[in-house]
């Protein structure tokens, strides 16, 4: 059985549902190696295909899909977990309802990944605040899927063609970040990087470069002690279990080496320090993915984008790369 991808919709006022369109209509979900399922709401769908005036049917389906819009002539494959009043819905103004259907596409799609039913998923955009107002309390995406697969630790990796970073401190004050961070902390987050390169991207031994936290890589004690007391033992301890680990190294040269296919990831302290070098080259085409889950999930890299929802101009290109990616790592397990 060809498993498939399960795409989540996101959140119904947002960007969302108008790219998945988008990417139908551009032909971009065609001739993928796996089937897409779209875990959301047909009516939403529908009122998204009209803003770029594009006719669509309805028409009902059997098993995982309960839906198939046909949208000018390309047909979406759907499983609806919500039946919102869309012609009610006003762009960039999310209910509780649709706090929690976002929550339940999430969390449906996660677990029919872990039943082997689907070979992974890939999420469009949500509110975190719409979720909590719908009773959840997760702060987001990713704790909301460590919660669902029982896992502690996981690692933020943004990605491209050219660039991966990950974090070790995510959503978190700056001056929080020397607090924050622990030995444990940096090698646990080099464990999981190196695992699931090897695990869904086929890298034999993937090669690390892990950054400093202070300029010059804290030149010799003058800029800041984390270099020598935390980061650099954490190297140690990964190299003596066969990882391929450097550093530390200073972040202000690392990226034009690691840009050039120096390195296959690059261990990052803290959000800035990778997401600025990651966001100049990959702005458009970035895909958020969550490594140390037992499933494969992928992202796009951006938000709701309030701000242009429902005027159909936003970029379909993050979400065509986390399909394409999630793809090539399915192929991989």
């Amino acid at each position: 059985m060809n498993r498939p991808l399960i795409l989540t919709m996101g959140d119904p006022t947002g960007v969302g549902p108008e790219i998945i369109v988008k990417a139908l209509l551009c032909g971009a979900l065609e001739n993928l190696s796996r089937p897409l399922l779209v875990a959301g709401d047909p009516g939403v769908l529908e009122k998204a295909a009209a803003l770029f005036g594009a006719e669509s049917t309805i028409s009902y389906g059997t098993g995982l899909v309960s839906h198939r819009l046909t949208i000018a002539g390309r047909n979406l494959e759907v499983h609806a977990l919500s039946l919102l009043p869309a012609g009610q819905l006003e762009y960039g103004r999310p209910t509780p309802e649709c706090g929690r259907a976002m929550a339940e596409y999430i969390e449906w799609a996660c677990a029919r990944c872990q039943q082997g039913v689907a070979a992974g998923m890939v999420t469009a955009p949500i509110n975190k605040a719409a979720i909590h107002a719908a009773g959840y309390e997760f702060p987001g995406h990713t704790e909301l899927l460590a919660a669902c697969c029982g896992v502690d630790k996981v690692v933020m990796m943004l990605a491209g063609e050219r660039l991966r970073v990950c974090l070790v401190t995510t959503h978190l004050a700056l001056a929080e970040v020397p607090r924050v961070l622990s030995e444990a902390e940096i090698l646990a987050t080099i464990r999981i990087t190196d695992a699931s390169l090897r695990r869904f991207f086929g890298l034999d031994r993937p090669r690390l470069a892990v950054l400093s936290l202070n300029p010059h890589a804290g030149e010799g004690g003058m800029f800041g002690d984390e270099e020598a007391r935390l980061i650099a033992p954490a190297i140690a301890a990964a190299r003596a279990a066969g990882i391929e680990a450097s550093g530390p190294h200073s972040a202000d040269t690392l990226f034009h080496f690691a840009a050039r296919g120096g390195y296959d990831a690059v261990v990052c302290m803290y959000h800035d320090q990778g997401l600025i070098p990651l966001k100049l080259l990959h702005f458009d085409d970035g895909v958020n993915v969550t490594l140390g889950l037992p499933i494969v999930r992928t992202s796009v890299d951006h938000g709701t984008a309030y701000d242009i929802a429902g005027t159909g101009k936003a970029s379909e290109a993050s979400l065509v790369a986390a399909i394409r990616m999630a793809e090539k790592m399915t192929g991989h397990v």
